[in-house]
């Protein structure tokens, strides 16, 4: 089925909120198996409304619209949605009881507050429509079904749509659409996207089910292996071979097979599995790596100390890196990285410690080390090794590629025991 996105709210043009609402029903309708070709955002405009739910019924099966079901003049959703397939509105009674006690409670929690007569106008309802029960909330749910069209009308608030449409849409759509998708993320680091891109080019010349598809970030690639079938099993059991197959071309380099699963969640769990202690050095990223090390839940156990050592001055005193060196190699340099990285574990008596130093810009560059120069160091139980980076754009993209490129190269660290001596 055809399934169209429509989010009404000036708020939402106006860039005042974040249309978190269209993120959460695409990837659903995705599980469900329902084809998506539109997505529109439409404000409290009956006109412009008006032509924008026509047009999005005749071209889609099934139409899902968000917002503007409230009782303010603004919110015309339900009103032009109906008026478009030809519908009066007549008073649901089960809705207006359910609107009477919570706003009776409601006044009675805050005695501040009356209730206004404009609130009842949401018991008002298309005349055959199916009445969604909102139970966090005032503004019922609505599903509309008329001529082999569906619009399922849904309130604003996250806190509303979500669980109604877990509760009651999901369930309603699943019933219509007898395939589902089901997708399995395998995450790749330490190899850039067109290798990666190279590597797979046959599996995706004779792919049709299931599918592959690359989505570069920062220092990873993402595969999402997506399938297709009557029930979760069967699309489990189609991604299997894939997964393997993907796990045999790029070994070592996939950090994780699931979707919520984050590069610094993988490098805190390898550390607990090995039992290992980390500190961190850092100049150019100022805690940025620490920062998403901390992100994950339990890192204390592993991550003991971040050291930001900015200046030449903070590189001398808290990391014991010499003087000599940031005179004749200077701060950012392969030596300064080595003796940041060797300083860090003995300051902070820690199995493991990743430095970085580096030229972030927009300043600093010379022809020899230009903007985005970066050194890496790792020690681990005294040994040491160093790696050259250079990376592009501007400041805040140069220290975002650094903090993600540090975490695979730790993560390579760990897994070889920095088998060499630099």
């Amino acid at each position: 089925m055809i399934t169209e996105l429509v989010a009404v709210g000036t708020e939402i043009l106006l860039g005042n909120i974040v249309n978190t609402n269209s993120a959460y029903l695409a990837e659903k309708c995705a599980q469900l198996g329902l084809t998506l070709y539109y997505q529109t955002v439409v404000g409290d405009n009956e006109e412009r409304m008006r032509s924008t739910i026509k047009t999005a019924l005749d071209r889609s099966d099934v139409v899902i619209l968000t917002g503007g079901l409230g009782p303010t003049e603004d919110d015309l959703t339900k009103e032009i949605t109906a008026e478009v397939l030809g519908l009066p509105l007549v008073e649901d009674a089960h809705s207006r009881e359910l609107l009477e006690a919570y706003l009776k409670q409601y006044e009675k929690n805050d005695s501040q507050r009356r209730i206004t007569s404009n609130n009842y106008k949401q018991a008002m309802v298309p005349q055959g429509a199916l009445v969604l029960d909102n139970h966090n909330g005032t503004a019922p749910g609505l599903i509309i079904e008329k001529n082999g069209k569906t619009a399922i009308l849904l309130p604003g608030p996250p806190n509303e749509l979500k669980p109604m449409f877990e509760e009651e849409v999901f369930p309603f759509l699943r019933k219509k659409q007898p395939e589902i998708i089901y997708s399995q993320m395998v995450k790749i680091c330490s190899i850039g996207e067109s290798q990666v891109a190279e590597e797979i080019q046959d599996l995706i010349e004779k792919q049709s089910n299931p599918t592959i598809a690359p989505y570069a970030k920062t220092g990873e690639v993402h595969l999402r292996v997506t399938a297709k079938a009557e029930s979760e099993k069967d699309c489990k059991k189609l991604i299997k071979p894939v997964v393997r197959e993907l796990k045999s071309r790029f070994g070592k380099n996939i950090f994780a097979t699931e979707e919520s699963k984050t590069l610094e969640e993988a490098v805190v769990d390898m550390l607990k599995d090995q039992k290992l202690t980390l500190s961190l050095a850092e100049s150019c990223t100022g805690g940025a790596i620490a920062s998403r090390i901390v992100n994950v839940p339990g890192a204390s156990e592993v991550f003991l100390q971040g050291m930001v050592t900015y200046s030449n001055r903070a590189k001398r005193k808290s990391l014991g890196v010499k003087k000599s060196t940031l005179k004749m190699e200077g701060a950012v340099s392969e030596k300064c990285a080595k003796e940041m990285a060797k300083g860090g574990c003995f300051v902070a008596k820690t199995d493991i410690c990743l430095s970085v130093t580096g030229i972030a810009g927009p300043d600093g560059g010379t022809k020899e080390k230009p903007v985005g120069t970066v050194f890496m160091g790792c020690c681990y139980n005294g040994k040491t090794v160093v790696r050259e980076y250079h990376f592009t754009g501007n400041r805040a993209k140069i220290r975002e590629q650094t903090t993600a490129h540090a975490l695979a190269f730790l993560r390579e660290c760990i897994m070889e025991g920095v088998s060499k001596n630099s």
